[in-house]
């Protein structure tokens, strides 16, 4: 292995054999080819805890594409931190509008636990789909995931109550308190640290 600033990129392939299986059970299966040219563009690297992978105002072609640990994106306002996603295993993330939209990022990606992951390009990334139908799906199925939980965040803002959306976050991610300070869910539920407390006293009782 070798680092890179922060990153620790891993030469031995246990990291995209992890990534495949991970697509196979929680996705597709990707065919031989299709596999061996996914190697070619994978980067597999293994992140400390903290480690800011995009900062705002930075261009980011990255997709990350999570084997353990925890990511969250973030965005300032009026000098405060607002997590508006997580993202955990077997998920892909990435600094969505910097990504698709080729701008600078709204938003920062940090890890909050040590996290390894596969790291790939965008050009790359559109090559694979476009010459395989099987990697095109895969992406669709990401997208469509991703979509649906934004979807859900969208309805659980504007119609629940605060105790009902730490009750959801907890369906979803059950051991999210594991993973993120309180701090930090309570910015993404949209309440105070203080009200989240509570909430959560009266979850346990």
């Amino acid at each position: 292995m070798k680092r890179d600033g922060p990153f620790v990129i891993y030469s031995m392939d246990s990291l995209i054999d992890q990534a495949l299986q991970s697509f196979s059970d929680h996705y597709i299966g990707l065919s031989p080819a299709c596999a061996d040219a996914f190697r070619e563009i994978a980067e597999p690297i293994s992140v400390p805890k903290n480690t800011i992978l995009v900062t705002a105002g930075q261009y980011s072609d990255s997709m990350f594409f999570l084997l353990s640990g925890t990511i969250r994106e973030y965005y300032l306002k009026d000098g405060k931190d607002i997590t508006d996603w997580f993202a955990r295993e077997h998920e892909f993330t990435c600094a969505i509008n910097s990504y698709f939209r080729n701008v600078s990022s709204e938003h920062y990606t940090e890890t909050l636990q040590p996290c390894e992951m596969v790291l790939m390009r965008r050009h790359s990334l559109i090559q694979l789909c476009e010459q395989f139908h099987e990697f095109e799906t895969l992406s669709r199925m990401a997208v469509t995931r991703i979509m649906l939980r934004l979807q859900r965040r969208i309805v659980s803002i504007q119609f629940e109550t605060a105790a009902q959306r730490y009750a959801n976050l907890l369906k979803v991610l059950p051991d999210i308190t594991q993973r993120a300070s309180l701090g930090h869910i309570a910015s993404f539920l949209g309440i105070t640290q203080e009200t989240l407390s509570r909430i959560r006293s009266a979850h346990r009782g």
